[in-house]
């Protein structure tokens, strides 16, 4: 398929066959997915039917899966045209055969001028022999009003008023035209493909100790994978055994390794650094990251922006209404006026040519397609023209706190101790929290692991709920707890009060660590915002759109984190309060809401468009409308310049497809322009508003350094 007005006529073909439900045709990956009641249909019909059109069928090859889109069910049935090298195609052949007639013509023409009529006809006729074909079958599948059929209708008018050489140029020119606009397509899918060549076609199994390579589509969830240093991962999983570090660019955009140990998530097609990693399949070949990414991806470019909805409605007015004009302009002045028939038949066929609407309809599809490609190779997941759309016209992003502007795993921020070392204090407490699952606690277990603090024995241990912890440890009682149980047991001193409002001014939680009833010193903990967090939400200011976290925090933690970052901020939220602002800044203008995808999901589906922050996590690919997969706060600016950047392309795109019809159809009815010219009116804007829309996928967003 060469533009989306390929796709429109095999959907109205299949569409027409009894039994045939549910038919999705995605032109940028070249496959068609329906439903068909075969004892209805068979499916060779449809087959036949799709090559009749011009184009060619093949079962799309296992593992691509077609069964997920929008109201699939098992059985779909998907075809792809199998992958060539653009200038073995029939197109090019095709090119380059009717290139040689018109050459050879032109050359007789010379010697035998008088011969001048016939010798460009074997050029006009095969390019019309070939269109023509695919003309009648398209009308007969119910799209009488395709390109083939108005550059068909030129063809045939310019060889009845003696214009062979002009009808050689118009196939001519069509066919590179469409050979041109099948290479840039071509260029804009290669970085699709590109992703699902990165997961390695085997793998290390490991089975009774011995790593035996096995392919990575039998992988099952479950199985140990050896991954060497230098390798590919070959599968979703976790890090079973070994440490290293990981590249996840491929994947993620990410330019700095990741640290792996134990425990850690890795994704397929990213790349080990260092040490050997075994590591514990969690997901299927047909569900890895990469798979869902591509799926994604696809479903996207399936799913139509409004404002190509918009110009498929707008192009099946126009072409009948332009069709019809050409028609009047070619019969009306030899009627009315007297004027020569040759002259304005030959107007009026030069007006179907440039009454093509491929351009137009090719617009916005080929530059929403470039932009979530480069979107996706930057790990900013975008699910449809739609969202790309409306994320560039936003004008407020609301920001859920934890998880999203902050870490979500609290740190030791402060320590201080009120007698001994601030060593024995901080193990003392590490000893208490030992297998907690608090977050406080495991802030503190880190920040001793990191401080090489070895943990010492505890036994005794008991919560006293929303208060504290104790347990016993090297023969005392040592609790961990709020200042407010802490002051119960012993006041607490001058410079620890101090200190304790000091922090919590500063939205940092603190507990006391006492020794039989004696306190010993102060922790403070803190969720950190995310390091580029302030950075991300200057970018966004620069291009003119507000930030402000919704939080369920406390006023005074809200506060301090949104005055650290420069935003606003309403704190103290229930899920129903965060709705309500949301509704609020939607009534204004679209907004964004940012979250983690976990807890945030009625937000995400209030807001004009929803962005789940999450690093390639089940929930942050399957929810909202899009996805950042590095985490990172100053992606969120780079999403918007990158939906501006695309809407700017759909705008010069149109501009190109509607400005060079303007200008030839002015052209054309004075007379000045001919056929060949009004080709380039359709077919060179195709190409130039394919180029164009390929000029995206080098976009780099200039807001922020973008890894």
């Amino acid at each position: 398929m060469d533009c989306p007005s390929c796709a429109s006529k095999i959907e109205t073909a299949v569409g027409r066959f009894d039994g045939a439900e549910d038919i999705r045709v995605n032109y940028h990956s070249q496959v068609l997915a329906f439903r068909l009641d075969e004892a209805a249909t068979p499916r060779s019909s449809v087959e036949e039917q799709i090559r009749k059109l011009g184009y060619g069928v093949a079962p799309v090859e296992a593992p691509r899966v077609v069964e997920g889109g929008p109201g699939a069910a098992a059985g779909d049935l998907g075809f792809v045209r199998p992958r060539q090298p653009w200038w073995k195609g029939k197109k090019a052949r095709l090119a380059a055969t009717i290139g040689v007639l018109m050459v050879a013509g032109f050359a007789v023409s010379l010697a035998v001028p008088a011969l001048d009529h016939w010798v460009y006809l074997p050029a006009a006729l095969l390019g019309l022999v070939y269109f023509g074909r695919k003309a009648i079958a398209a009308a007969g599948a119910g799209s009488p009003f395709s390109i083939e059929m108005l550059m068909s209708i030129a063809t045939v008018g310019a060889i009845a008023i003696g214009a062979t050489s002009e009808a050689a140029v118009v196939v001519f020119l069509f066919t590179v035209g469409e050979l041109l606009e099948n290479v840039a397509a071509g260029r804009a899918r290669a970085g699709i493909e590109a992703l699902g060549a990165l997961v390695p076609r085997t793998a290390l199994r490991i089975e009774d100790g011995t790593a035996r390579e096995v392919p990575a589509a039998s992988l099952k969830v479950g199985d140990l994978v050896l991954v060497r240093p230098g390798d590919r991962v070959s599968a979703d999983g976790e890090v079973a055994e070994g440490e290293s570090e990981v590249d996840e660019s491929p994947v993620t955009g990410e330019s700095v390794p990741v640290a792996k140990a134990e425990g850690a998530p890795v994704f397929a097609g990213s790349i080990n650094a260092s040490g050997a990693l075994q590591v514990r399949v969690t997901k299927p070949a047909s569900d890895n990251t990469i798979a869902r990414i591509i799926r994604l991806v696809e479903e996207a470019q399936d799913a139509k922006a409004p404002t190509a909805r918009f110009i498929e409605r707008f192009s099946a007015i126009y072409t009948p209404i332009a069709v019809a004009v050409a028609a009047l302009v070619a019969v009306a002045p030899p009627l009315v006026v007297g004027a020569d028939w040759d002259t304005w038949i030959y107007r009026g066929l030069a007006l179907l040519l440039v009454a093509c609407p491929c351009a137009l309809v090719l617009s916005t599809p080929a530059a929403i397609a470039s932009g979530l490609a480069v979107g996706t190779r930057r790990g900013l997941l975008v699910k449809g023209g739609g969202a790309l759309e409306t994320i560039g016209r936003i004008r407020a992003v609301a920001f859920d706190k934890t998880g999203t502007l902050t870490e979500g795993r609290p740190r030791v921020t402060d320590l201080l101790a009120l007698s001994g070392p601030e060593r024995t204090m901080l193990g003392l407490a590490a000893a208490v929290e030992n297998g907690s699952s608090h977050p406080l606690g495991r802030a503190i277990l880190e920040r001793a692991d990191a401080d090489g603090i070895p943990l010492r024995p505890a036994k005794d241990s008991r919560a006293i709920p929303g208060k504290a912890v104790e347990a016993v440890v090297t023969g005392k009682r040592v609790a961990v707890g709020s200042p407010t149980f802490a002051a119960g047991q012993a006041p607490l001193p001058n410079d620890a009060e101090q200190a304790v409002a000091e922090w919590e001014a500063q939205g940092k939680t603190v507990v006391v660590v006492s020794v039989n009833d004696v306190p010993t010193g102060l922790i403070a903990v803190r969720d950190e915002p995310r390091p580029d967090a302030t950075a991300g939400i200057r970018a966004l200011n620069a291009l003119g759109v507000d930030a402000v976290m919704l939080t369920g925090d406390n006023v005074r933690t809200g506060q301090a984190i949104a005055g650290a970052l420069g935003l606003k901020v309403k704190a103290g939220l229930l899920p129903e309060d965060k709705l309500r602002e949301i509704g609020a800044l939607r009534d204004k203008a679209p907004v964004a809401m940012v979250g983690d995808g976990i807890n945030d999901a009625p937000a995400l589906a209030a807001a004009s468009v929803g962005i789940a922050m999450g690093g390639g996590t089940d929930v942050a690919l399957e929810t909202a409308d899009a996805a950042l997969l590095n985490s990172r706060v100053v992606d969120v600016a780079a999403l918007v310049g990158l939906s501006r950047a695309t809407l700017s392309n759909i705008h010069q795109n149109v501009a190109i497809a509607l400005g060079l019809k303007a200008v030839f159809l002015v052209t054309t009815v004075a007379g000045i322009t001919g056929l060949w010219p009004a080709v380039l009116a359709d077919t060179g804007a195709t190409v130039l508003v394919t180029l164009n829309a390929l000029r995206l996928l080098g976009y780099r967003f200039k807001g922020v350094a973008h890894g």
